[in-house]
């Protein structure tokens, strides 16, 4: 079980990677794509990361549905991580559509829009954190 356990947080681990690393990636994309005109290596990178994340997001999923259901037989703290989650799968998916637009060359989000879109993922991360240690319900 265990095991299990740490396959989760590693996998979580790998994705909160992208999930911090990709909207902040978006600002430097931009400006790389208005100096150079074209795709760069910027634009690369961040597109392998958001993709590689892409699997450990599901894998971590998975894995804590199973543990939430045979672990903590779906406690009501685990129904709001699950929640909570969702939402956080939510914003990597929005944050998917931005990486598919910047491919295009298309860059409709302001860095002010991109930094404060980074830091509500860091609020929703600390939000998981303090139901999973504290477990309030």
């Amino acid at each position: 079980m265990d095991w299990l356990k740490i396959i989760h947080i590693l996998c979580v681990m790998g994705w909160m990677t992208s999930i911090f690393a990709v909207p902040r990636a978006l600002i430097f994309w931009k400006r790389e794509y208005q100096r150079l005109g074209e795709f760069g290596p910027l634009g690369d990178l961040t597109i392998r990361l958001y993709r590689f994340s892409a699997g450990l997001g599901v894998i971590a999923a998975l894995i804590g549905l199973w543990l939430g259901w045979q672990v903590w037989s779906f406690a009501p703290w685990v129904h709001v991580k699950i929640t909570l989650v969702t939402l956080l799968a939510v914003h990597y998916v929005w944050t998917g559509v931005m990486v598919v637009r910047a491919k295009r060359g298309e860059f409709r989000e302001s860095d002010l829009f991109l930094r404060i879109f980074n830091e509500v993922s860091v609020i929703g991360v600390i939000a998981i954190l303090w139901v999973v240690v504290v477990k309030p319900f």
